[in-house]
């Protein structure tokens, strides 16, 4: 079995060299994993380009797409087209969530092939969330509730940024899904996952919050409401046989 991890990043210098290393080396001590590392570059502007340039010329096993337009959305959609392993997924550059994580999961996918997507879950009740301000952690809590409400799925924490599909299980799914390019494609994958009957795990995880994130919690709660509603309508219109 192989998988794809897969790291959409944008003005990442800071972070991206220690984020690739630490999971080289994690590669390197369980040498029976077969991975491929895509990194995405979606139109930085400092020097991760040639950082990621650079991590390319020193690991046979990165690959990396440059795009010149922002968005998580188009960034793990690209990688998933050009994707041949039998596992991807994505994870955040600063691992957040720890890339030995990734041992558990394809255990699962190895050994129950009913599971289609597993993903880390920081609302579980015997996950563990360090150093994120309440602010954060009840925007996190809010929105998931919305999604449950809204849509009637069970899958918990969208947002959480270390999920991984089968290779055919995405790519069902991409055929389906918006070409929406921000952050709330990631929960439009799950939420149609859900729908369509793909069986979803999720991983209690230890998450430790980074306060060099570059996400702007307004704009992404704007974001997701709005996109909420857009999705919402298109899954009617689709239970009614109309066109998205």
């Amino acid at each position: 079995m192989t998988v794809n991890i897969v790291f959409p990043v944008l003005d990442e210098e800071r972070r991206l060299r220690s984020g690739i290393e630490k999971t080289e080396a994690f590669l390197q001590a369980n040498p029976k994993i077969s991975a491929t590392i895509t990194i995405v570059d979606n139109g930085s502007t400092d020097r991760t380009l040639e950082i990621i340039e650079e991590l390319a010329a020193e690991y046979s096993n990165i690959d990396y797409i440059s795009l010149s337009e922002k968005g998580f959305g188009l960034a793990f959609r690209e990688a998933v087209k050009l994707n041949t392993c039998d596992i991807i997924g994505y994870v955040d550059c600063d691992l957040s969530t720890d890339i030995h994580y990734l041992k558990t999961i394809l255990w699962y996918f190895q050994n129950d092939p009913s599971y289609h997507i597993i993903k880390g879950n920081r609302l579980a009740p015997n996950a563990h969330v360090h150093g994120r301000k309440l602010g954060r952690n009840i925007t996190s809590q809010g929105l998931n509730w919305m999604i449950k409400l809204f849509f009637g799925v069970k899958v918990s924490d969208t947002m959480e940024g270390f999920q991984f599909f089968r290779r055919g299980c995405i790519e069902d799914l991409l055929t389906v899904s918006s070409e929406d390019n921000g952050w709330f494609y990631c929960a439009e994958l799950l939420i149609r996952a859900e729908k369509l009957g793909y069986k979803i795990g999720e991983l209690p995880v230890v998450w430790n919050d980074d306060y060099d994130t570059k996400v702007n919690v307004k704009k992404l709660i704007a974001n997701y409401v709005t996109r909420m509603v857009s999705l919402k309508w298109d899954l009617i219109r689709e239970k009614l046989g109309g066109v998205r």
